[in-house]
Formats: C-alpha cells, structure tokens, sequence
C-alpha cells in the first residue's frame, strides 16, 4: 500500500508540472474560475481541481475564405484574404470567446462584404491597399474586447464574376478602338492641315513671284523710256 500511495503522489506531482513554452502563456484554472497567468518555463499546478490552458503568443496566419460580394454597382466578385493576429491577453482570449480564430475569421467575412458592397468595382479594383486598411482597424477594434490584436489584413485576391470580366475585356477592347480610331482621325486632321499650309504656303510663293515679276518687268520698261528719250536727247543736240 505504501509503494503505490508514493506511486500515486509521485504521478500527481509529475501531472502537477507544466511546461510553458518561451512563445507562449498559460490560463491557470480552478474549478472554472480564473486563478493567474502562467508565465514561460516550469509552473505547478495542484491537478484534480486546477486546470490550465496554453496560448500561442506569436502571430498567427488566419484565412479567410474565398467568398462572393455583391459591389455598390451590382458587380459580383469573388474576394479571399488572410489575417496576420496575435494575442496579447491569454485571460481574455480564453474567457471572452469561444474560439477567437473563428470568431476572427468570421468577422472579416462579414465586414469585409459590408465594406465591398460600399464600393464600385472600379473603385475596389484600384484601392486594395485602402480595403486592407480599412478592414484591419475594424478588425483590431473589434477584437480587443478578445484580448486579440490584428496586426495586417491582406486581399489575396478580388475576382470578378465570369460575365463581369467579359464585360470588362471588351470595353477595353472598345476603348482601345476609340483611340486608335482618335489617333487615326488627328492624323488626318494634322495631314490636311501640313496640306493646307503647304498649298497656301506655295500660293503666296507664287503670287509673291508674279509680283516680283511685274515688278521688274515695269522697271525694264521704265529704264527703255530713259534710254529712249536721252538717245533723242542725243539726236537733237547733233
């Protein structure tokens, strides 16, 4: 009887014993109720009554699954991100909800459609940055009340609905024949006009020639009358 009461007593103490990992804390329990926070290495705890329960204090990579949104302008896209958390207080963590990684997730789904469906496509597809922003501090704020802090949200991807990127592709493909059919009308435009000026350019040549022309052609007869009237000038004085 006495090997196996030191048996026994030598099993509760070595059950007693908890280990607590440098990344991590300890929620001490005892009979349902919060005692302390165990800190990292070598703790004891009375088993039978007391219980404790470890959290992982590094941050944590959640997922957010892929999920379709409607957006402001009706457009359906198909939105997945990841959240980056960590816990900063085990006691809330543990006592304030039942799973803080669910609860989490869960959160950003909702806000996150809250938040796309604000917004127009064009708008979302040209601001994922301002999304995860936005998203994080609604996140972090709601979260505290766990003891949960978010560190950084990520849209892995915003993906619009089959016919909403047919649609897109070809006003794209509209808006690359609107330009070049603008660049093909101002090259015209631009021909015409080199056209004009040069015509215009090469009448006033001409009739600037045509004057010059007159114009020498009345002086040469000009310089024949002189000459005409000194040789009966001359003739006379013979």
């Amino acid at each position: 009887m006495l090997i196996l009461a030191i048996i026994a007593a030598i099993v509760i103490v070595v059950n007693g014993v908890k280990i607590v990992r440098p990344y991590e804390q300890a929620v001490y329990i005892r009979l349902g109720m919060f005692i302390r926070i165990l800190n990292p290495g070598f703790n004891y705890v009375a088993p039978l009554i007391n219980e404790t329960v470890k959290l992982d204090l590094r941050t944590q990579v959640l997922d957010v699954p892929r999920q379709e949104v409607i957006t402001k302008d009706n457009s359906p896209v198909n939105v997945d991100a990841i959240i980056y958390v960590k816990v900063i207080d085990p006691k809330k963590a543990f006592f304030e909800v039942t799973d803080y990684r669910a609860a989490t997730v869960y959160l950003a789904q909702t806000t996150l459609r809250s938040i796309i469906g604000d917004m127009e496509l064009d708008e979302i597809l040209s601001n994922r940055e301002k999304i995860n922003l936005k998203l994080r501090d609604i996140l972090d704020e709601a979260t505290d009340q766990w003891g949960v802090k978010v560190d950084a949200v990520e849209i892995r991807e915003i993906d619009p609905a089959p016919k909403v990127k047919q649609a897109m592709e070809e006003q794209t493909s509209a808006e690359r024949l609107r330009r070049a059919a603008i660049l093909k009308a101002d090259g015209a435009k631009t021909a015409a006009i080199l056209n004009a000026e040069g015509e215009k350019r090469s009448r006033v040549l001409q009739a600037e020639g045509l004057r010059q022309a007159k114009i020498l052609e009345a002086e040469g007869e000009r310089l024949a009358i002189i000459l005409e009237s000194q040789g009966e000038a001359q003739k006379l004085r013979i």
